[in-house]
């Protein structure tokens, strides 16, 4: 019976290596990046998502509708949006993304996503995997990129957090030996450390930042962080104008709340489950998981999301209507960047501190003592129409 479980263990994980080592292949023969100059017009892809998703999508469309409106009508940027990625068609199909909405995916630039219902072993849908995870490997996305800003305490991170390794490309791998054990897995590899490694390093050499971060917990799992680790200190010689260190996960989630350190960090890189975890941390210094977006970037696709979740309590209790907009339109902002629309970008974030971080006129609690998501984009709105916003926006930061 013993040699029955040790040789199914061992099939399993022989597929694991297998699939894992054909990744790696891919990844060795690259793929060129797309130039977002040279597309017209630039396909957005909008996915409203589950729970909160269709009430933040809606105000975060107007935002867009409103800063895009001269791109739309030159015919420069082209607006669809994918229905199929809500947790009953996910159901239906019993996959994290069906394949015709994968191929809507794939047929598009750029994502804008919210938030997606993500099933849980033992909860009221099918076990199926998180629709973020299969479709950052689908497209990927190897970058996650989270930045957090808080100019009253000087606060300016950015996160690059390796998106399609580690415990979270074989979450759903793990076996069930016997009753009595379960084993889950991870993965590092040199292709995948390298690339969101330089890409921090890359970001800090480009914007005159002479500090980047590493984060692992090579001292207890050393295969894959000390890769990790190993990798960051080969690629680190090749940028000596930018200083480096490494700091564990667990003290450096103690540091982020210390308020003589943590305004030292400025670029941090770190593996898939730790930046995960470490970005919502490093959110609510900004006002919470709700007001922060990210970005998921590969060579050919980009996908931007809330990073919180879709929140199905909010809706079963009926308070959906006061979830806050913010993270999608943060990532909105990001997008807009990414195409080339930085001057507008920049109008957006501007605006986004002024409302919820600065005046704050109009304050979302989630419930019915505070304001909708509507009053807050119509405030948000007024907001970016401002003439003297950069000006308001000097003036609030000082």
């Amino acid at each position: 019976m013993q040699n029955e479980v040790i040789e199914r263990a061992r099939e399993h994980f022989a597929k694991i290596v297998t699939d894992q080592l054909a990744r790696v292949e891919r990844m060795k023969q690259g793929e060129e990046a797309v130039d977002f100059a040279t597309l017209k017009p630039i396909i957005i892809g909008f996915c409203w998502g589950d729970g909160i998703g269709p009430i933040i999508s809606r105000e975060t469309q107007r935002v867009l509708e409103y800063l895009l409106k001269e791109e739309i009508d030159k015919g420069k940027v082209d607006f669809r949006v994918i229905e199929g990625l809500t947790i009953e068609n996910r159901v239906k199909h019993l996959k994290a993304i069906p394949d015709d909405v994968l191929a809507e995916l794939k047929a598009c630039h750029v994502i804008l996503k919210a938030p997606t219902t993500t099933p849980e072993k033992g909860g009221p849908y099918p076990n199926i995997e998180s629709a973020n995870v299969a479709m950052r490997r689908e497209l990927d996305l190897f970058a996650n990129v989270r930045p957090v800003k808080v100019p009253k305490d000087n606060i300016d991170w950015i996160f690059y957090r390796e998106n399609t390794e580690g415990a979270y490309i074989l979450g759903s791998k793990g076996i069930q030996v016997t009753p009595d054990l379960a084993i889950d897995f991870t993965a590092t590899t040199l292709q995948g450390s390298e690339r969101i490694i330089r890409m921090a390093f890359d970001y800090a050499a480009r914007n005159n930042i002479n500090k980047v971060t590493v984060v692992t917990k090579a001292n207890v799992i050393k295969t894959t962080d000390g890769l990790f680790l190993e990798t960051a200190e080969r690629i680190a010689k090749e940028y000596p104008a930018v200083k480096w260190d490494a700091w564990y996960i667990d003290i450096m989630t103690a540091k982020l709340i210390d308020p003589k350190r943590r305004t030292q960090f400025r670029v941090v890189v770190l593996p898939n489950l730790y930046g995960d975890i470490i970005t919502d941390e490093a959110a609510e210094f900004q006002g919470g998981v709700g007001t922060a977006g990210s970005a998921n970037i590969g060579t050919r696709y980009a996908m931007f999301e809330a990073i919180h979740g879709s929140a199905p309590r909010m809706i079963d209790e009926g308070r959906g209507q006061y979830a806050d907009p913010s993270s999608l339109i943060r990532a909105a902002a990001m997008m807009l960047r990414h195409i080339g629309v930085s001057d507008k970008a920049e109008q957006l974030e501007m605006a986004l501190d002024v409302c919820s971080q600065f005046e704050k006129e109009v304050v979302i609690t989630g419930r019915e003592d505070g304001a909708t998501g509507r009053d807050f984009c119509d405030y948000l709105l007024e907001t970016v129409k401002d003439p003297y916003l950069k000006k308001r926006w000097q003036a609030l930061a000082r």
